[in-house]
């Protein structure tokens, strides 16, 4: 999507839900699918799913895109208990509940930090439950964020849902999971706003949310999207140990 934040369009910005599902049993699986499009219909939540069928999966190449993750626990190549103590390396935020057939495990999930466990098989009364939890843990943590200026006042962004912001000319893009949006203004000033909230200035041209780094290639860091971002010569050096300070636990 690309948008400007001038007239209307700013209102594109509210965004959906991002779900994972992690379950390798089919049946499992659609049934949680129905529910949440049930959830959707009866309440006008939207959500973005995304399925996938073993804990090995989804760890392979994770982002911290998600809002909540539903994880099977007993899965064939990586259970759900190993996957999210590999997620958690990653990502601090995302809110975990386990469904499984076996409650010996629920205690273990405290050092994942699992909101909760449901127990198959699945009822739809406590799944709701547990969703509308979940969905409320989410709101209230996106407070991380910062005000625009726009044609109709000004908006709330969330910090974790910003690539990296670009400066064209006297323009900033702000390259969101959702789209791009343009505002008015210098890199300098957006560099100083967000020094504290691990962005870092790559080159001349970009500022990048190093929460969606996920690696370096020669001069290029590659960002969540698979995009390549220049990292200019003489900042590499003190973009690679920024990153190193975050991915390190600076976050």
């Amino acid at each position: 999507m690309d948008g400007s934040l001038n007239g209307e369009t700013w209102r594109f910005i509210v965004r959906n839900i991002r779900i994972g599902v992690v379950e390798d049993d089919p049946a499992s699986c659609q049934l949680v699918l129905d529910y949440l499009n049930r959830y959707q219909s009866e309440t006008g939540e939207q959500f973005t799913v995304s399925v996938f069928d073993d804990g090995a999966r989804i760890v392979e190449k994770y982002t911290p895109v998600y809002d909540i993750l539903l994880l099977d626990i007993e899965m064939k190549e990586m259970d759900g208990m190993a996957a999210a103590r590999r997620i958690r390396e990653r990502d601090d935020n995302v809110v975990i509940i386990f469904i499984t057939a076996a409650p010996q495990y629920a205690i273990s999930g405290y050092e994942v930090r699992a909101l909760s466990y449901l127990l198959k098989p699945l009822p739809w009364f406590a799944f709701s439950q547990e969703l509308k939890k979940s969905i409320d843990m989410v709101r209230r943590n996106s407070d991380d964020s910062m005000l625009i200026e726009t044609g109709k006042g000004q908006m709330r962004m969330n910090l974790t849902d910003i690539l990296y912001l670009e400066s064209i000319r006297h323009t900033i893009v702000i390259h969101t999971l959702d789209g791009k949006y343009s505002i008015n203004g210098t890199l300098k000033d957006m560099e100083a706003k967000l020094a504290d909230r691990h962005f870092f200035r790559s080159n001349s041209c970009y500022l990048v949310n190093l929460k969606h780094v996920t690696g370096v290639a020669d001069q290029d860091c590659i960002m969540s999207d698979d995009e390549r971002l220049r990292v200019s010569r003489p900042r590499k050096k003190a973009f690679l140990a920024a990153l190193a300070d975050y991915m390190g636990g600076g976050r």
